[in-house]
């Protein structure tokens, strides 16, 4: 794999659903505690250097919640605890950082995301959060579609199932952009 290069004028992190209600549930392979430690170091690095940070989150109430129809469902609490959709504190917004706030699965539909990248004249993002294959995932085919570069921090996400944040980090990120670690990712950013 070649060595990862990275333009800081050009390059954002987007950090999805690092947020009490979702890092709280177990996860696989790696734990919720691992990836908010390796998401922090990338929210700081992308701080240190002056480079975007975009968390997003999903934010919502049952009356604006999607009813699909569907096979299988979420477990969800009857009611969600008022912090459900506070960010963790190791990646707590400061001024600098554009919140998200999203009502599905990717980070784009129905937000300013394309907008205030665009605005900021990033072509690249790094990618990272929880769960793989719901939220991140659906942001980065979005992310594609619209033609962004991205870079995806393997472990700085993960999933409820290893079968699962193995599918789309083998399968479809590899197809997408490049994979890489954490480490490589604050390598290439110095």
């Amino acid at each position: 794999m070649p060595e990862l290069e990275l333009i800081k004028s050009t390059t954002a992190l987007v950090v999805i659903d690092l947020q009490k209600g979702i890092a709280g549930r177990p996860t696989q392979p790696h734990t919720a505690q691992d990836v908010v430690k390796n998401a922090g170091r990338l929210v700081q690095a992308f701080r240190k250097h002056t480079m975007p940070v975009f968390l997003v989150h999903v934010v919502h109430a049952p009356e604006t919640m999607l009813k699909t129809q569907s096979d299988t469902s979420f477990d969800r609490p009857a009611v969600l605890p008022p912090d459900w959709a506070e960010f963790v504190p190791e990646i707590a917004p400061v001024s600098s950082d554009v919140v998200i706030a999203k009502k599905q699965w990717g980070a784009f539909y129905g937000t300013e995301l394309e907008l205030q990248l665009r605005r900021r004249g990033m072509d690249t993002i790094v990618l990272c959060g929880i769960s793989t294959e719901y939220g991140v995932e659906s942001t980065a085919r979005f992310a594609y579609e619209m033609g962004f570069q991205q870079v995806f921090a393997e472990d700085a996400m993960t999933s409820g199932s290893a079968e699962a944040h193995q599918a789309a980090v083998n399968i479809i990120f590899k197809r997408m952009g490049r994979v890489r670690k954490t480490s490589e990712i604050l390598t290439a950013i110095g």
